[in-house]
C-alpha cells in the first residue's frame, strides 16, 4: 500500500536566529519528519510534526546496542530566491547501504526524498540568506525495540530534523591543521568505515580530543591494519595535488564513499586533471612534501563542503602545505560546487534539485 504523508503544523512558531551568527547545528526548526517502522506493517505513519522531544524506553536497543545511521545534506538559497538540495539522491543511496550494513530495514529511497522536499517547502523561510549559509538536513534512524538480548531490533524510527548553518570551521577556508592519528584506530576493512552509523564517530572522539589539545581541528586517519595508509579525515575525504596529479584514498570498504568526494573526482576529470583513487601511504606525502612536490592538500564533505590543509602533524614532523594558505585549485574546486550549489554556477551535470516553486521571504 502506498505511504500517505500526513502533515500537522505548529501552532506557535520559534523565533529565528540571527542568520549571520548561526555557527553550525545549534538552531532546529518548526518541524521534523517521522516514520515508524515493525515486521507487520514496514515503514510506516510517515508524517511531518511540530519539533519536539522523542520518548524512548529505556531498554530500547539504540542505548545499548548503537543501532543507528544518519546522512546530511543542505537546502540552498539562491539569489532568485529558489531554494536547492545538491545530489539528494546520492544520500538516500548511502543511508539504505549504511542500513544494510547495519542490519536496519531498507527505507523507500523516492519516498523519503518527496518527504524530505516537503518539509523543506515547509520550513522555507528556515533557509538563511546570509552568504555561506545553508540549511543543513540530518535524516537518522535508531533502534527502538525494548530488548536486552543482542539481535537486530525489530522496531525503528526514522526522523529527519533540520538546522540553520554557518560555516562549519570558524575560520571559514582559512587552511586547517590536521593531526596524523599513530595510536587510534578508526575502521577496518569488513567493519562499519563505508557505513554512516553513530558508533563511528562516537570510536573517533577520543583522538579527536587529543589532537585539540595539541592545536590541532581535525585528524587524519591511517588504515587500522598496517597503520600506514591513509583514510580519511575525522569528518571528511581527504585529497593531495602532487606534481599537477590529484590522489585520495580508494574506497577500499573502511571509507565512506562521500558524496562531495564523488562530485569532486566528477569536476576534476572533466577539468582535465589526472585523479588517482590508490592506496597512499603516509611516507608517500611526507617525501613528496620533502621533495617540494607535495602543492596542495584539501578534504572534501557536505558540512564544509571543501576545506584547505595547510599543516600535517606525523610523527612530530610539521609539513607546511601550499606556506598555509589556499591552493589554487582548492578555491577553484570551493568556487564551482558552491557555485553550482547557490545556483550561481552553470548546473551542467544535473546535479541540483529545486525544492520550490515560489519562496517566501524571510
Amino acid at each position: 500500500m502506498a505511504l500517505q504523508l500526513d502533515v500537522v503544523l505548529t501552532k506557535q512558531k520559534k523565533e529565528k536566529p540571527d542568520f549571520g551568527r548561526l555557527g553550525f547545528g545549534q538552531h532546529f526548526t518548526d518541524h521534523m519528519f517521522i516514520m515508524d517502522y515493525n515486521p507487520e506493517k514496514g515503514w510506516y505513519d510517515p508524517r511531518i510534526v511540530p519539533y519536539a522531544p522523542v520518548t524512548l524506553d529505556p531498554a530500547a536497543m539504540v542505548f545499548h546496542y548503537g543501532q543507528a545511521v544518519f546522512e546530511g545534506l543542505k537546502a540552498y538559497r539562491t539569489k532568485d530566491n529558489r531554494i536547492l538540495l545538491f545530489r539528494p539522491e546520492k544520500n538516500m543511496q548511502r543511508m539504505n547501504i549504511s542500513n544494510d550494513r547495519m542490519s536496519i530495514p531498507p527505507v523507500d529511497e523516492a519516498f523519503l526524498l518527496d518527504a524530505l522536499k516537503k518539509l523543506v517547502e515547509i520550513e522555507q523561510d528556515w533557509v538563511p540568506t546570509a552568504p555561506g549559509t545553508s540549511l543543513y538536513i540530518r535524516p537518522f534512524i535508531f533502534s527502538t525495540e525494548p530488548y536486552l538480548g543482542v539481535r537486530a531490533s525489530q522496531t525503528y524510527k526514522l526522523l529527519i530534523i533540520l538546522s540553520p548553518v554557518g560555516a562549519y570551521y570558524a575560520g571559514g577556508m582559512t587552511p586547517v591543521k590536521i593531526h596524523v592519528e599513530n595510536k587510534f584506530v578508526r575502521a577496518v576493512r569488513g567493519g562499519t568505515g563505508n557505513a554512516k552509523t553513530a558508533g563511528n564517530y562516537a570510536a573517533s572522539l577520543k583522538a579527536q580530543n587529543e589532537a585539540k589539545d595539541l592545536g590541532y581541528e581535525q585528524v587524519l586517519w591511517m588504515d587500522g591494519v598496517e597503520g600506514k595508509y591513509i583514510e580519511e579525515v575525522g569528518a571528511m575525504n581527504v585529497f593531495f595535488k602532487i606534481k599537477g596529479e590529484v590522489w585520495t584514498p580508494a574506497l577500499n570498504g573502511s571509507i565512506l564513499d562521500g558524496v562531495t568526494r564523488n562530485s569532486v573526482i566528477h569536476l576534476l576529470r572533466d577539468w582535465g586533471i589526472p585523479v588517482q583513487e590508490k592506496r597512499i601511504a603516509m611516507e608517500e606525502i611526507y617525501q613528496a612534501h620533502l621533495n617540494g612536490e607535495l602543492e596542495e592538500a584539501f578534504g572534501t564533505g557536505t558540512a564544509a563542503v571543501i576545506s584547505p590543509i595547510g599543516e600535517l602533524n606525523w610523527n612530530g614532523n610539521q609539513l607546511c602545505i601550499h606556506e598555509k594558505s589556499v591552493g589554487e585549485l582548492t578555491m577553484k574546486l570551493y568556487e564551482t560546487l558552491t557555485g553550482i550549489q547557490y545556483g550561481e554556477v552553470e548546473d551542467k551535470y544535473g546535479w541540483t534539485v529545486q525544492v520550490n516553486e515560489t519562496v517566501a521571504s524571510s
